[in-house]
């Protein structure tokens, strides 16, 4: 069998733009860091941290928007079908705005309620709140805009991640280095530039789609009589990729509460490993991407034979992402934690680690690619009740955590990884003995 056929070609060209574009993301997180933490005092540090922490669990929990649209999109696509292409655009959009103006009328009581679960130094508290009062004036375009990146991703213009992720990130960097640090607008400063940047990204975005719209047909009718239709099947595809993100954000974060009991210095070392394994899941996450838009469009068409293409073709590439990255832990890892952290005892405990970096990638890439396909055909219950089983497995495994340690929180997360795959894995595997893949999910 080919290493590089048609099908991988098609894979990576979708893909790559994607793994490009997750990279900038981490490089934000890193100059708002840097240029906050040149400031006068830690808490506007401690502040933003905490306030980009809130941030990122409620939209986290919000993601269900782009992949329930690339789902939706890419079936359209696949079918030709350009009443749905527009029912799948415009649906999604309106539930975005209305949940983004939510945010922003209910922003106080909503900020308090964060601020409270967070608990901690009140100074640093009192940099949050000002933070969030601007961060969260973006929710309906940082809403619409994952909406947007879904649908583009749905009718695989590849451009799109690139242009709304990269344009986007460098904005906000431009304007966090003007506004912090030349206004001295502080942690407001920060906040303010990401607002900026979400509704430049969305005005940029609606001229990417409009052109994609007159490409594939749809006319300004299709668009204004698109809010109708089936409703109720896209609010419960929805509900269900929430409980799923639910339990994801749980599982995480559990990870982060435990790791804090073992210790201050085992709380840094898990910090260094994290970046790292953020670093081999942005990577993978690419080829998720790719398999929702390629898969999605086979069902769409009804196209078995397109569909293993698809599967094939990303086991093959994304298994040998997956393996060079185990490869270059194994045999460079203790170098690039030297070039992480330079304190002595963290990277003496960060080796005894090394091992699960080596592990992860071979055991997660599968879980990511199924989530892919399970997204392109709309299963999201199936996806849900995957995480159920997963997330149940972690928690079991936590309570090797006396005996093992940090290497059983480590354990945990590999369970947890590998159970979503082989869950995942088995539901694919009756579906296609059954032939019922392509049944109405």
């Amino acid at each position: 069998m080919p290493l590089f056929t048609s099908s991988d070609k098609a894979l990576w060209r979708l893909a790559l733009p994607m793994i490009f574009s997750n990279i900038t993301v981490p490089l934000l997180g890193l100059v708002d860091t840097a240029v906050i933490g040149h400031l006068d005092s830690p808490v506007f540090l401690g502040g933003v941290a905490v306030g980009a922490t809130a941030t990122s669990f409620l939209f986290m929990l919000l993601l269900f928007l782009r992949m329930s649209t690339t789902g939706l999109t890419a079936q359209a696509f696949g079918a030709k079908n350009p009443q749905a292409l527009a029912r799948a655009l415009i649906q999604p959009l309106l539930l975005a705005l209305g949940a983004g103006v939510m945010i922003v009328l209910f922003r106080t009581p909503l900020i308090e309620l964060a601020l409270h679960i967070v608990g901690g130094n009140d100074a640093v508290l009192a940099q949050a709140r000002r933070f969030l009062e601007i961060r969260w004036l973006s929710a309906p375009a940082s809403l619409a805009n994952l909406v947007l990146l879904g649908w583009l991703l749905g009718v695989q213009y590849a451009r799109a991640p690139v242009i709304l992720l990269v344009v986007g990130n460098i904005l906000n960097i431009a304007l966090d280095l003007w506004l912090v640090m030349g206004l001295h607008m502080n942690v407001q400063g920060a906040a303010l530039a990401t607002v900026i940047a979400e509704y430049a990204t969305l005005l940029i975005g609606f001229i990417m789609v409009r052109k994609v719209l007159h490409l594939r047909g749809v006319s300004l009718d299709m668009l204004k009589q698109a809010w109708r239709g089936n409703v109720r099947r896209l609010l419960a595809l929805n509900r269900d990729i929430m409980l799923r993100s639910l339990l994801l954000q749980l599982c995480f974060g559990a990870i982060t509460v435990s790791g804090a009991r073992l210790g201050s210095d085992i709380i840094a070392v898990n910090a260094v490993l994290m970046t790292l394994l953020t670093f081999t899941a942005y990577a993978l996450d690419g080829f998720a991407y790719a398999v929702e838009a390629h898969s999605g469009q086979a069902y769409g068409a009804r196209d078995d034979s397109k569909l293993l293409d698809v599967w094939r073709a990303a086991c093959r590439q994304s298994g040998i992402v997956a393996l060079l990255f185990s490869t270059v832990y194994a045999l460079a890892g203790e170098h690039i934690v030297a070039l992480l952290t330079s304190l002595p005892q963290i990277q003496l405990l960060a080796d005894r680690y090394l091992i699960w970096q080596v592990v992860l990638p071979l055991v997660g890439v599968w879980c990511y690619l199924l989530d892919g396909m399970f997204i392109g055909a709309t299963r999201a219950a199936e996806m849900r009740n995957s995480m159920a089983v997963a997330a149940g497995g972690f928690a079991l495994t936590l309570f090797a955590l006396p005996v093992l340690g940090n290497h059983g929180l480590w354990l945990a997360l590999t369970v947890f990884l590998a159970l979503r795959g082989l869950s995942l894995a088995l539901i694919w595997r009756r579906h296609w003995r059954e032939g019922t893949w392509f049944a109405r999910s």
